[in-house]
């Protein structure tokens, strides 16, 4: 018996079909595991809500009068463009994002809030935004443009809001 050329193809394409169907790895961190990759952090609130990691930061009231809008706006991009965000975002393909949320210490006011979409980086632009975090960090007391740079940076590449309290 002799057969057509497509018929193979088609053959072949039914016992391959199954190796390329594999179930997606959708599992979501324990707010537990998520705490783990911050432990280095200040004290944070995790929250996992549906597939979105929500941090919340206390950031001082009085850091925040004093800074004026480019500290208020900065708080949530000094987390989120870290190592911890991008390992969490690659150990948990399940997460569609991390949203970092800064309040007042005192009366717990919101200040401002970022959402970093899983995709919205790459591996070319996660280390770009992990340095220019790093300098703000590092030389954002004595060199206020590192800060402005990584507000500038976090409003490129996530959703964000500012409380007008605070920045107006």
């Amino acid at each position: 018996m002799n057969s057509s050329p497509i018929m193979k193809v088609l053959a072949m394409g039914l016992i391959l079909f199954p190796l390329g169907c594999g179930e997606a790895n959708l599992t979501l961190p324990s707010e537990s595991e998520v705490g783990a990759h911050y432990a280095g952090s200040s004290k944070l609130d995790i929250r996992v809500s549906g597939n979105i990691v929500e941090i919340t930061v206390d950031q001082p009231l009085r850091q925040v009068s004093r800074g004026g809008s480019l500290w208020a706006k900065v708080g949530p991009y000094v987390y989120l463009f870290t190592e911890e965000t991008e390992t969490l975002l690659r150990r948990y393909p399940g997460l569609s994002g991390v949203r970092v949320i800064t309040r007042t210490d005192l009366d717990k006011k919101e200040v401002a809030r970022a959402f970093l979409h899983r995709d919205s980086l790459n591996d070319l632009t996660w280390r770009r935004a992990k340095n220019i975090a790093g300098k703000a960090r590092a030389e954002g007391t004595r060199r206020p443009v590192r800060l402005e740079e990584l507000v500038e940076w976090g409003q490129e590449h996530t959703e964000f809001g500012y409380t007008e309290e605070f920045i107006g």
